[in-house]
């Protein structure tokens, strides 16, 4: 009997795996598809769909969610190796743009659907360590604004969802738009422009 409700649970698993893998795609492919339209892309009817997510919001939230995982898992290679928190800062949102521009259509739904205060609570986590990093740097006079570090991290997070549609809008090429937001982001923090270009192009460099 074990092993059979644990089949189950890993066909379950598998299942909701499956549908979430496929919404990401179908999403990013047409935002407006439906419930419908992401059961027949994932070869289940629609019960199963909404077996494992209730709404079409709270499926959305999910992949929001995941996303954000990504995106802090994202926020933290070679952090410690690094000890300007001007070049941490360029290395982390060139970091956090790669994953960014994967989810930037998600993200443009989510705003629709999750609401920007939902997803201001998904980056919580991230936003705590941009503070740290921005406080270091300000008390290291690194970095010089009139804003607490709080604040600033609020403005950067801006930075980063309005170069996304800016992307969408195909304003920006997305190589141009993920060396925009790191050297805006430092510009915003009080980095000169010219040393900002220079520690973005340096971050950039493989190896």
């Amino acid at each position: 009997m074990a092993a059979m409700t644990t089949g189950i649970g890993s066909r379950a698993e598998a299942n909701r795996r499956r549908i979430l893998d496929v919404a990401l795609a179908e999403l990013l492919r047409d935002p407006d598809a439906s419930m419908d339209q992401i059961a027949r892309a994932a070869g289940v009817v629609r019960r199963t769909v909404y077996g494992h997510f209730p709404s079409r919001e709270a499926l959305i939230g999910t992949l929001v969610d995941e996303a954000v995982e990504v995106l802090a898992a994202a926020h933290q290679p070679e952090r410690e190796a690094v000890g300007d928190p001007a070049e941490e800062l360029a290395r982390s949102v060139l970091a956090v743009w790669q994953i960014a521009d994967r989810y930037r259509l998600l993200v443009a739904l989510a705003q629709r659907t999750v609401t920007m205060q939902g997803i201001r609570e998904r980056l919580a986590p991230v936003r705590r360590d941009t503070i740290r990093l921005l406080q270091r740097g300000l008390d290291e006079g690194t970095f010089v604004s009139p804003l607490p570090a709080p604040a600033l991290a609020y403005v950067h997070e801006q930075i980063v969802f309005a170069l996304m549609e800016a992307v969408n809008d195909e304003l920006l090429s997305t190589h141009e738009a993920g060396r925009s937001a790191a050297v805006t982001t430092l510009t915003a923090a009080g980095v000169p422009a010219t040393l900002a270009t220079a520690l973005v192009t340096k971050a950039g460099e493989p190896g």
